[in-house]
């Protein structure tokens, strides 16, 4: 049996002249949590719907479960489950009936369904609120309820089209607590986020750009493999960091700069020399240093760069 649970090949999707989706290649083990990332258009719902068969691919090939995307869409909409970016609930039913509903598009056996119900209801921890209107419930709860919904028929592979969007920190951490927990039971997670902190929990990441990959890896190797020059964080004493940054962006030794909250992050192409140069320009204008030190990047300075990289790419073809 291959350890590849999703395998795709040069898919493509377009629509009249516009090309969302552009021959988009990459594989994903068993168990594994597979992070898909990307700035919103750049084709991430387009190309989960086509792996989930519900939007037909243009051209080029995939295999989710090892069933056709193309020829056998029955068979692998059997052997997934999906979460939408919007909660695939019906608001005007209760817990229950939710539940009960997903069971029957699924064909649980009554057995099999009292099962899995009790399952739901523990894991999204609703017992007790069966008969609650599910309009009625906070947005974690919701989601919770969504994904024991999705995966009620107990698939080896999950779709989950940015799950946590508009719910609170706690759920988003007790959310990804349940990811985790499935991703150790062998079930396979593809996952679309906007935050680039839960990325981070990811096996492994692709990133795409007007359709387009333009990078692949773990967490680790994106962070080491594409920023190899150091990257310095600039914190005020006291002052406006886009005064910072409008007066460093413009310096011939800043190769990148980006904001991230009260601090400045920038590339240079040598440590020592680019902390004598941020100090000596910020204190000519006559604004306070309280440290310039080289940092680790995070996810957010790689996405940054790459598609700052890419754009200019673009532009340049």
């Amino acid at each position: 049996m291959s350890d590849l649970t999703i395998e795709v090949h040069d898919l493509t999707k377009r629509f009249g002249r516009f090309t969302a989706v552009d021959q988009l290649s990459f594989t994903v083990k068993r168990g594994e949590i597979f992070g898909f990332l990307g700035a919103n258009g750049a084709g991430k719902s387009t190309t989960i719907r086509m792996l989930c068969g519900l939007l037909q691919a243009t051209s080029g090939t995939a295999k989710v479960g090892g069933y056709d995307i193309t020829t056998q869409t029955d068979m692998v909409k059997q052997n997934i489950g999906y979460m939408s970016q919007r909660f695939s609930l019906y608001d005007d039913l209760t817990v229950e009936q939710n539940i009960r509903f997903f069971g029957g598009v699924y064909g649980l056996s009554e057995t099999r369904l009292k099962e899995r119900m009790a399952w739901v209801l523990s894991m999204a921890d609703l017992r007790g609120r069966e008969d609650s209107m599910t309009k009625t419930l906070s947005g974690g709860w919701k989601q919770r309820l969504a994904l024991g919904c999705a995966i009620l028929h107990e698939p080896p592979i999950i779709f989950l089209d940015e799950p946590t969007g508009g719910v609170d920190p706690i759920s988003r951490r007790n959310f990804w607590e349940l990811i985790n927990r499935l991703s150790g039971e062998g079930v396979t997670v593809l996952v679309t986020t906007h935050f680039l902190d839960e990325a981070e929990y990811c096996n492994d990441i692709i990133l795409i750009n007007a359709g387009r990959l333009i990078a692949a890896g773990s967490p680790m190797e994106l962070k080491t493999t594409h920023m190899t020059m150091p990257l310095l964080e600039v914190t005020l004493t006291s002052g406006s960091v886009v005064e910072v940054l409008e007066t460093v962006r413009v310096q011939p030794w800043a190769v990148e700069t980006s904001v991230f909250g009260t601090r400045l992050h920038v590339m240079v192409t040598e440590e020592g020399a680019g902390i004598r140069s941020i100090q000596e320009v910020l204190t000519g204008q006559g604004m306070s240093v309280a440290r310039v030190e080289r940092i680790v990047p995070s996810l957010e300075d790689v996405f940054l760069y790459l598609l700052e990289r890419d754009g200019q790419k673009s532009q340049a073809a």
